[in-house]
């Protein structure tokens, strides 16, 4: 190791991120939201499957695969902003 990296190396802060006190309550807030979001995301695909049950027997199943679509878009949604607001927190 040369004398520039091990100066650079000592000169970088290395922070450790802590979580304020007053955030706990926005914390639980976000746990609740995301667990019923996933939860009602499930119930979504459980609905959307019995729709294209229905709808297969009509012979009009190939509609429900958007609305498929659109629940499965709605959970990585819920997924992924829960992730990144706790990543800001």
């Amino acid at each position: 190791m040369n004398s520039f990296s091990a100066v650079a190396a000592s000169v970088i802060p290395n922070p450790t991120p802590t979580v304020p006190a007053e955030a706990g309550g926005l914390l639980t807030v976000l746990n609740w939201a995301s667990g019923i979001g996933l939860v009602l995301g499930v119930l979504g695909v459980i609905i959307v499957g019995i729709g294209m049950v229905i709808q297969l027997q009509r012979g009009e199943g190939a509609q429900a695969i958007g609305k498929l679509g659109w629940v499965l878009m709605g959970c990585i949604i819920i997924t992924g902003a829960a992730g990144i607001v706790r990543a800001f927190v």
